[in-house]
C-alpha cells in the first residue's frame, strides 16, 4: 500500500472525527452547563522508527517526516461557563469547583445545568427530562417541599431550599479530584466510576441563585474550527485521489513498459 495513501486517508480520519466532536460542540452552544469537548491526536512515528530494531534503509529527509496522526481519548473541558442572571426563583449556577448529583434511576449522575423545579410529589428536580431526576441534598438524599404548608419555597445563597421560615433541605455538591475520569451519559450528565474519589463536604463551589451558568462553547470559534476541519479533510481527499491516480499510471503505464 502506498505510503501517501495511508496518510491521506488517515487524515480524512482524524478530521471526520474532529468534525464530529465540533459538531455536537456547537449543537450544545446554548445548554446550560454544557461543557465542550476537544479532540485530541498523537503523532504517530514512522515506521523506521516505531520498530525497535528500525529498517533497514534509511533516508536523512522521509526519517523526519511524520507518520499521520492517531486518535487519542476525547478531552473534556470542565472550564467554567459565564453565569447569567435570570431571576427565576429555582434556577441556580454553581461559581467554582463541584457537581449537582442528581438521582438517575438506580443511578447517581451528575450535572451543572441547574434549570431546577418541583415535580408533582414535591420532590425538587431538574426542569428537563420530564422531571425523572431528583436533585439530592447533603447527605444524598432528595429535596422535598412540605405539603401541609401554603408558604412558597425558595432557593437562598449556598443552595439552601426554604419553605417560608422552615428550611427543607440544602442542595449538595460533589467534586472530583480526576476530572478527565469523568465520563458523559447524555443528557447533559456525567457518570464516575466507583474508584473516582469523590468529595462531597469539600467541594468549594457556591451556589449563586436565579443565575445559571452558561455553555463553554463559543459558536464563533467553533464554525471557524469546522471551516479549518473541512477544508484540511478535503485537502487529505484530493491527496488521496493524487495518490490513487499515481498508483494507477504505475500499474497500467509503467508496469506494461517494463
Amino acid at each position: 500500500m502506498s505510503y501517501g495513501l495511508f496518510l491521506s486517508a488517515a487524515g480524512m480520519q482524524a478530521n471526520e472525527y474532529r468534525m464530529n466532536i465540533v459538531a455536537n460542540n456547537l449543537a450544545n452552544a446554548e445548554t446550560t452547563g454544557f461543557k465542550h469537548d476537544l479532540a485530541v491526536f498523537a503523532q504517530r512515528p514512522i515506521e523506521s522508527r516505531s520498530r525497535a530494531s528500525g529498517l533497514g534503509f534509511v533516508h536523512p529527509v522521509f526519517d523526519d517526516m511524520s507518520g499521520g496522526v492517531n486518535v487519542r481519548p476525547t478531552h473534556h473541558s470542565f472550564t467554567q461557563g459565564n453565569l447569567e442572571n435570570t431571576g427565576r426563583p429555582f434556577d441556580v449556577a454553581i461559581d467554582g469547583e463541584g457537581f449537582f448529583a442528581v438521582q438517575d434511576g438506580d443511578q447517581v449522575r451528575y450535572t451543572r445545568d441547574g434549570r431546577m423545579t418541583f415535580n408533582s410529589a414535591g420532590e425538587l428536580v431538574l426542569a428537563v427530562d420530564g422531571g425523572r431526576l431528583r436533585v439530592l441534598g447533603e447527605g444524598g438524599v432528595p429535596i422535598v417541599r412540605l405539603a401541609d404548608s401554603g408558604e412558597a419555597v425558595q432557593i437562598t445563597a449556598g443552595g439552601v431550599v426554604r419553605q417560608g421560615a422552615e428550611i427543607v433541605g440544602r442542595i449538595g455538591l460533589t467534586a472530583f479530584d480526576d476530572l478527565q475520569r469523568l465520563r458523559k451519559a447524555g443528557r447533559n450528565l456525567f457518570e464516575a466510576d466507583d474508584a473516582l474519589h469523590r468529595r462531597v463536604a469539600g467541594a468549594t463551589g457556591q451556589i449563586v441563585p436565579q443565575t445559571l451558568e452558561q455553555s463553554t462553547m463559543d459558536p464563533i470559534a467553533g464554525l471557524a474550527t469546522m471551516i479549518e476541519v473541512q477544508r484540511a479533510y478535503e485537502i487529505n481527499a484530493r491527496s488521496l485521489s493524487v495518490h490513487d491516480q499515481v498508483t494507477g499510471l504505475a500499474v497500467n503505464t509503467v508496469g506494461r513498459v517494463a
